[in-house]
């Protein structure tokens, strides 16, 4: 990501010095968003096997739940008057989740795949909050406390299709 960004004037009572590096952690997630995302439409286009019909139908619900992350990362950096970095280019440039493998058609491989990258999403946004809540930002902290519940959550519900009783 940038080293500097430049702010819009805003009446937000949060101060440059705290502004400047929220939009820069907004924009980060926001990268790293846009790429699982399309990592997880890529499992839901590709998915093959026996339990295609139920993942291909999470996959989506997956997804579209990134998708709404997405929008509001992108409007909050922009409450802060900073500027949404929310193309496919930008956010390939920068995100920090690994390559989808182009290999990937069976089940358990997309189930393995959107599961180390969730795992890694919800980390990084975990991680996140806490930078957030250091820089005195309670509304970017809420924001992705939310989005960390949603991340924990699909990843649940992947680990539950690869887990079996014991």
């Amino acid at each position: 990501m940038q080293t500097t960004t430049v702010l819009h004037s805003t009446r937000i009572d949060l101060p440059a010095q705290s502004r400047q590096p929220l939009v820069q952690l907004l924009n980060q997630q926001l990268a790293d968003a846009v790429d699982l995302y399309s990592q997880t439409k890529q499992a839901h286009w590709n998915v093959k096997g026996p339990q295609f019909f139920s993942l291909h139908q999470l996959f989506d619900k997956l997804a579209g739940e990134l998708e709404g992350h997405i929008d509001s990362l992108a409007e909050r950096a922009t409450a802060l008057g900073g500027t949404a970095r929310g193309t496919l280019r930008q956010a390939a440039a920068v995100s920090r989740i690994p390559e989808y493998p182009a290999a990937a058609r069976e089940s358990r491989e997309h189930l393995e795949a959107l599961g180390e990258r969730f795992a890694a999403y919800a980390a990084s946004t975990r991680a996140a909050i806490r930078s957030a809540t250091e820089l005195g930002d309670a509304s970017t902290a809420d924001l992705f406390t939310e989005i960390s519940r949603d991340a924990d959550k699909g990843l649940w519900f992947l680990e539950a299709h690869l887990q079996t009783a014991a």
